[in-house]
């Protein structure tokens, strides 16, 4: 394993490994499979996620560190003092337990849907009516469309698409020499097939196929064969020099780019069983892998089918196998009614996704829309949903004379192609589109909505730590907060004048921008709380930490005598508890039914705390090279929300676990008192439950109870 021998190995003393603490988040997500308290189809998704994520991690995450090993081979990691190679090696070292783990749990819960009546099922488990069925399915409606090819002196090798299906065959011709055969499974069939009259039982496309490969090669004997698929390089690199002899706008280099994508290294092979070793040599050698970067997968190597065939189910099948359908509230402190603006005009409001609609800040922008006070509408656009309304209420504004401007960001991974049509559809509705800074992807969550009466002007702004995404507001926690704070818009108007003219070091009384803003203030709000000793306290969510910098001032902190509490999802490479260097650091991860997303920071206790939510994660990446926003919290209700949020996830022990200082994850103690925070916040309102002045004098008993977590304990 390679490392740099000239470097101090006690700088890595309370930091690890970025992709091995990926891969132990995204274990957590398949152990969700195992928890015989979720339901059984929501544990068959659960696999298909960790599928899906293993995957993206693949393409981006080790198609870069690929890409390192042959630019940069002397690279040294600083979590782990590795270089690219050493960091592959642990990769791949890792990958073959999490298989296994994958494997066992699939047939458990494969067992298990059977005898609820849901089968996936071999083409020797057919009934006879069935099997009728299938192969006139396949005579009709298969055959024709299939396209095996022999790979020979006289016929190339097929390039293979990054995680598309292919049954591939070791051949042997009539005078004994070897050939492979390829047939690619058609992306314009169906990923699997229900059989007549038994909606719970059904074929996948790849299983029907590989049935009768062995027909399809001619003269030809097939000696093995197996399903397989290639995952490729996906990391896009966006350096300007690759565009400097191209005069045409951003948006065309960005769909040039992307279909070099198709074309890039593999850097996996799975293989659905295994296969001889005649066999396994000719594919090792044609696709051009390494050994340990070919793995033996007895689950479906594209789950995908997995939610389509769940709504494909009948209700009286799916319903009792998956979770109680959840319907978000409209907030409590917000009339149904009333107007929007006026109601943030009055006081600031928060949004907590997926438990509260994303109707309000509809309504804002549609209100926004039609206004006659209002003057323009800017909003920045990470990712939308295939079908957004917001896009739509975009263009109707356009439409009514308002000056509407979104900065689009072309650059989000595997959204580009769906953002360079919506832009197209902006323009083309009347708003100003501008596509981001060179070299620096805009990540933050802002719309800044300007009014005018007489010759005042005025600003509703809404930050949030999410996209404006109404499938993914259904699916991830997230906040919104909506303000008519004056000083917080006035910074708004400066944000977007200076993202037009690409100033990246712009001055703000109140947000913090980055790259310039946020690492600095956070470095200065831990050195407050440093100043305090013991009685200084820290508490972050986010989603992953990676950044060095924070990470050491976090540990001198901790050394210091302040208490820090972190809520991170995912990558955390600080182990907390190291004797001397992080003992006062505890982090908490959180799996459950929704994924985690929103981002809070809180320095201080009390009323003494300082409050922010933001769209940056603490990564190298959101703060160094990305624009992000961190927006400081001012409405004392509004704060004793996010402390309720806080509060209740540190003391989830039902879906938390606990980082423990060898990097390895523990659940938290199920005691007699169990709490699923997202359960919790299923079933109370953060709009009730963080608000004591309207509660009995048990719930401010409780309140009180709250908040001496955020005081110092002696």
């Amino acid at each position: 394993m390679a490392k740099n021998p000239d470097k101090d190995m006690s700088q890595y003393s309370y930091t690890q490994s970025r992709e091995l603490s990926w891969l132990r988040f995204n274990r957590r997500v398949l152990e969700e499979s195992g928890d015989n308290t979720v339901p059984l189809l929501e544990r068959l998704k659960f696999i298909s996620i960790f599928t899906s994520n293993l995957d993206e991690f693949f393409m981006v995450r080790v198609g870069s560190l690929f890409d390192m090993s042959l630019v940069t081979p002397n690279e040294i990691d600083n979590k782990t003092g590795l270089t690219p190679a050493g960091q592959l090696d642990q990769i791949y070292r890792v990958i073959p337990g999490l298989i296994e783990i994958k494997n066992h749990l699939y047939t458990e819960v494969s067992g298990l849907l059977r005898q609820q009546g849901i089968w996936d099922l071999a083409m020797d488990e057919l009934a006879p009516e069935e099997k009728k069925y299938i192969t006139q399915y396949y005579k009709v409606k298969i055959l024709p469309v299939l396209s095996p090819q022999i790979v020979d002196g006289r016929h190339p090798f097929p390039h293979l698409g990054s995680k598309a299906l292919y049954i591939a065959a070791l051949l042997r011709s009539k005078k004994g020499n070897p050939s492979l055969g390829f047939i690619p499974v058609p992306a314009t069939l169906p990923a699997f097939l229900t059989l007549p009259g038994t909606p719970g039982r059904f074929i996948r496309m790849e299983t029907v196929i590989y049935h009768w490969a062995p027909t399809l090669f001619g003269s030809y004997r097939v000696e093995d064969s197996c399903v397989l698929c290639v995952t490729r390089n996906a990391d896009i690199s966006f350096d300007e020099e690759k565009f400097e002899d191209d005069d045409g706008d951003f948006r065309s280099r960005m769909s040039k780019l992307l279909k070099k994508r198709a074309n890039l290294a593999v850097v996996r092979l799975e293989l659905s069983r295994k296969v001889s070793g005649d066999f396994l040599k000719l594919l090792k050698n044609r696709i051009e892998v390494e050994e340990h970067q070919i793995y033996i997968d007895r689950t479906p190597l594209d789950m995908k089918y997995v939610y389509s065939f769940v709504r494909a189910l009948p209700a009286e099948i799916a319903d009792p196998l998956s979770f109680a359908p959840y319907q978000p509230r409209w907030p409590e402190d917000l009339d149904e009614k009333g107007s929007m603006i006026e109601q943030i005009q009055r006081r600031d409001r928060l949004l907590f996704f997926p438990f509260d609609k994303v109707d309000p800040f509809l309504r804002l922008l549609s209100e926004a829309a039609d206004r006659p006070d209002v003057l323009s509408i800017r909003i920045t656009i990470y990712r939308l949903a295939s079908s957004s309304k917001i896009a739509h209420i975009l263009c109707r504004a356009a439409e009514n004379g308002k000056e509407v401007t979104v900065l689009m960001e072309l650059r989000a991974r595997f959204d580009e192609a769906n953002n360079i049509s919506w832009s197209k559809l902006l323009e083309d509705s009347g708003c100003r589109v501008i596509y981001g800074l060179e070299g620096y992807k805009c990540h933050s969550k802002i719309c800044l909505i300007t009014l005018r009466k007489g010759d005042k002007l005025s600003y509703i702004t809404q930050i949030g730590t999410g996209n404006y995404n109404e499938k993914t507001n259904t699916m991830y926690t997230d906040l919104s907060l909506m303000t008519a704070n004056e000083a917080i818009g006035l910074d708004g108007t400066v944000f977007f004048q200076n993202m037009l003219v690409g100033n990246l070091t712009g001055s703000y009384g109140h947000l913090l921008v980055a790259p310039a803003g946020i690492k600095a203030r956070l470095l200065e709000l831990i050195d407050r709380e440093i100043a305090k000793g013991p009685d200084g306290y820290i508490c972050i969510k986010a989603n992953s930490m990676t950044e060095r910098e924070v990470m050491d001032k976090l540990a001198e902190a901790s050394r210091s005598g302040v208490q820090i509490q972190m809520i991170l999802r995912g990558i955390c490479c600080l182990r907390p508890g190291i004797p001397s260097q992080t003992e006062n650091i505890h982090v908490t991860s959180i799996v459950g039914r929704y994924l985690e997303h929103g981002r809070i920071y809180c320095f201080g206790r009390g009323q003494d705390a300082l409050l922010y939510i933001s769209s940056a994660d603490l990564m190298t990446r959101n703060l160094n090279r990305r624009v992000e926003i961190a927006c400081p919290i001012y409405d004392p209700e509004v704060k004793e929300q996010l402390m309720w949020i806080l509060h209740t996830q540190l003391e989830d022990n039902v879906k938390a676990s606990t980082l423990l200082p060898d990097g390895s994850y523990a659940r938290k103690i199920n005691s007699l008192a169990p709490c699923a925070s997202q359960e919790l916040f299923m079933e109370r309102s953060i709009h009730k439950a963080a608000a004591p002045q309207a509660q009995p004098e048990k719930a401010r008993h409780w309140w009180s109870g709250l908040l001496g977590l955020f005081r110092r304990k002696d």
